[in-house]
């Protein structure tokens, strides 16, 4: 609901700023005229300001974190002082002007202190702020910005810092006219403290700090004119530079990290069991997996071993959490595993053995449920351990069933966990299907699971005499057509296994 909330005042922003540009533009044509021709260069500013703001709005409309939403509300900010300015000069020498250019005074002096408050914001979460200073500045700022927000109001009920004459014309109010000032200054110094003192590279902190270089600049070049264009013209070219150089930064990093992320999946992918049939020799079983993670890397995983000659070994794992941290422990989970099924012993005491080995050195807290079995190709015995995984389905009586195991803890919850064999023979043409959670959880667009009576169902349609390939493809199928357009949340796991008996597959 939020993102859809929140891509409505995107697009509502851009229609805004396009909509600045284009009245910006059509105001400029009234001061073609022999008495307004020295506003020109004011207005002309504006109509070209206006339209780049629309411009980089559009730039950075897709653009999701790393303060892409203050920096729209920045540019935002800056499309209305062109806008105001422009409505200024169109009134200015209109009768009974000063109502219109005092209310447009009041809003282009709010939109500088929007600016100035965004672009803190924009900065604060691009750049790597640290220290004291920032939760100061997180408290001192607001205040000081509805302190000044209230100082500007105040004018509406008495002439405070300003005052609008008969003839529109700006005029400054001796006494306070320099707290307005004041309160800005501290703001600024501030934020640019905090730019200077930060880690990130010298060229996003040089960047950032341009906007109070031309600032200042554009206000001693126009002699503190108040309501000159080129004041916003001189805020809109370091938002350009900033946006360049920090946007440029950051997608050179991103790219950095998704080259190494896709390596990581790379070496994911080959601890996997990958090429099928993985035992081409053997004719008395067929198993096929597949692992789908949600992101890059995932914290499933799967593996089959012989452990000798009459012994496959088959797990399914799902690791807590997602991305790089669960890649990690599931590499390491996965290894264990397997070395200590090939040590011997039965599933439960090989999943006992390798709980207190994960324990002994897990300070990230991580955990792993696992399904551990052991298959006698000779009679058809199939031996596990569940490991607070799912329930397996199994298939014996020509048709799949879920099969509620009894569950230990997962793997490194507690050091004592114990966990228990459980025993099942096929015969001639039963099969099994192991999955992780992101099967049964898998959600649609209206918030609903695919849960395991539709695993069963998909299961249960498919034709006789397929292969387990073709079986976990119509599995995924059924998940990816219930889905339909929502997002994929978690890893998506699933082993099929089919017996054809001690002679092969006739």
């Amino acid at each position: 609901m939020f993102k859809k909330h929140s891509s409505k005042l995107v697009i509502l922003g851009l229609i805004f700023t396009i909509a600045v540009a284009v009245v910006n533009v059509i105001c400029t044509y009234f001061f073609f005229e022999p008495d307004r021709l020295i506003y020109l260069l004011d207005v002309g500013i504006d109509a070209l300001g206006a339209l780049v703001c629309a411009a980089l709005y559009f730039g950075y409309m897709r653009q999701e974190g790393e303060g892409a939403t203050y920096f729209r509300a920045l540019n935002l900010s800056v499309s209305v002082g062109f806008l105001a300015n422009e409505l200024m000069y169109l009134t200015m020498d209109e009768p009974d002007s000063s109502t219109f250019c005092f209310v447009f005074c009041i809003v282009c002096k709010l939109t500088d202190l929007a600016m100035v408050i965004f672009f803190y914001m924009y900065v604060r979460q691009t750049l790597d702020f640290k220290g004291k200073l920032v939760k100061f500045a997180d408290r001192f700022i607001p205040i000081t910005a509805i302190l000044q927000a209230i100082l500007i109001l105040s004018n509406i009920f008495y002439p405070v810092t300003f005052t609008i004459n008969e003839s529109g014309a700006y005029e400054y109010v001796d006494g306070l006219i320099w707290t307005e000032d004041i309160f800005l200054f501290l703001i600024s110094i501030i934020t640019a403290i905090l730019i200077i003192k930060c880690d990130s590279p010298r060229s996003q902190k040089v960047a950032a700090l341009l906007f109070y270089v031309f600032s200042i600049v554009g206000d001693i070049a126009t002699f503190g004119t108040f309501g000159n264009a080129a004041m916003y013209g001189m805020v809109l070219l370091p938002l350009i530079i900033t946006y360049c150089i920090i946007f440029n930064d950051k997608s050179a990093k991103l790219a950095a990290t998704e080259s190494e992320l896709n390596l990581a999946t790379d070496i994911q992918a080959s601890m996997l069991p990958s090429i099928f049939p993985v035992f081409p020799e053997r004719e008395e079983f067929d198993i096929h997996a597949t692992m789908d993670p949600a992101k890059e890397v995932g914290g499933d995983f799967y593996d089959f071993y012989m452990i000798d000659e009459d012994h496959l070994g088959i797990v399914i794992a799902d690791v807590s959490g997602k991305g790089v941290p669960a890649a990690l422990f599931m590499m390491s989970s996965k290894i264990l595993i397997s070395d200590h099924a090939q040590m011997g012993g039965t599933p439960a005491e090989v999943l006992e053995r390798v709980n207190k080995q994960i324990l002994a050195n897990n300070d990230t807290k991580m955990f792993v449920t696992v399904w551990l079995a052991f298959f006698e190709i000779s009679t058809g015995k199939l031996i596990w351990a569940n490991a607070g995984h799912e329930y397996p389905m199994i298939n014996v009586n020509e048709q799949y069933e879920l099969l509620k195991d009894k569950h230990g803890i997962a793997l490194g919850v507690i050091k004592k966990a114990k966990y228990e064999n459980q025993e099942i023979t096929l015969k001639r043409g039963d099969s099994f299907f192991v999955y992780t959670d992101g099967v049964a959880e898998a959600t649609s667009i209206d918030k609903e699971l695919f849960e395991t009576d539709r695993t069963l169902e998909a299961l249960n349609s498919m034709p006789d005499g397929i292969s387990q390939e073709e079986v976990l493809k119509g599995v995924r199928k059924a998940v990816d057509t219930f889905v339909d357009k929502a997002p994929q949340f978690d890893d998506i796991t699933m082993v099929g296994f089919k017996y054809y008996g001690p002679e092969g597959k006739e």
